[in-house]
């Protein structure tokens, strides 16, 4: 019922059609700034910004890469394997930091020349820095389930190769490179994907806290056993999206990106 309750109040309230939903999904975690984001060709930005984008995509690839290829493997990652994926998301941190000093210098001219500006920041960085950290989310995210979840898990590590990792980078690349593109035949489902990423992450997050907190670990079998702590999961995220929503809705006056004083 409180499943129910949530899914028919975010339904409502939400902007109308699939995109409308998606855009309310991003609007819960980005801050959407057009400058930011990519467009399709009627000039609509994405749901997420060209750096969630890029993350949330990730993680859904990375999740799913690892759900076709290890199965039930609980393990973490190697060093050989976890290095590049820390380098990944230091990647991350510096384009991000040197992107958020660029805009505040943007936003107020002066305040913080001080700041050198490293390079000058684009979408199309953001976009595969975000990638980035959106496969190590994964690559933490996925044994972590498996280890909490599984009664049986197997104890091999879910990325147990650099092979592996290098496959996985690839196709995200080319992932990336289908975005940059520009096309709406690539960018419309990426962007559905990217935004149902956010969704998939909460509710995996969320599921595990459910089953940590009802003391339920390495109690499940098969899927269908997981529905109530799945469903938990669902309710959790959803309610947190939609209190999100609600507040920045109250607080800006729009479902759209945050307005900047620039110009």
């Amino acid at each position: 019922m409180a499943a129910a309750a949530i899914i028919i109040g975010w339904l409502s309230i939400t902007p109308p059609g699939i995109l409308g939903k998606a855009d309310s999904l991003g609007y819960a975690v980005c801050h959407r700034i057009e400058e930011r984001s990519f467009h399709l060709d009627d000039g609509r930005a994405l749901p997420l910004c060209a750096r969630c984008s890029g993350m949330y995509l990730g993680a859904v690839m990375g999740l799913v890469f690892q759900a076709l290829f290890s199965r039930r493997k609980g393990g973490m990652p190697s060093k050989w394997v976890i290095a590049p994926l820390a380098l990944l998301g230091a990647a991350f941190a510096l384009d991000g930091v040197n992107s958020y000093f660029y805009l505040m210098k943007t936003v107020s001219p002066g305040r913080l020349d001080f700041i050198p500006t490293l390079y000058m920041p684009n979408n199309t960085l953001r976009l595969l820095t975000g990638s980035g950290a959106g496969l190590g989310i994964a690559v933490a995210l996925f044994p972590s389930f498996n280890q909490t979840i599984w009664e049986n898990w197997d104890p091999a590590p879910a990325m147990g190769s650099l092979k592996s990792l290098g496959l996985l980078v690839a196709i995200m690349a080319g992932l990336n490179l289908l975005a940059l593109s520009g096309s709406d035949l690539a960018l419309y489902p990426l962007a559905l994907i990217s935004a149902g990423g956010v969704l998939l992450v909460l509710t995996m997050v969320y599921a595990l806290l459910w089953v940590i907190v009802t003391r339920q670990e390495n109690t499940f079998a098969t899927f269908g056993g997981l529905w109530l702590p799945i469903l938990g999961g669902l309710t959790i995220a959803l309610l947190q999206i939609t209190v999100t929503d609600l507040f920045r809705l109250w607080l800006t006056g729009t479902w759209g990106g945050f307005p900047l004083p620039l110009g």
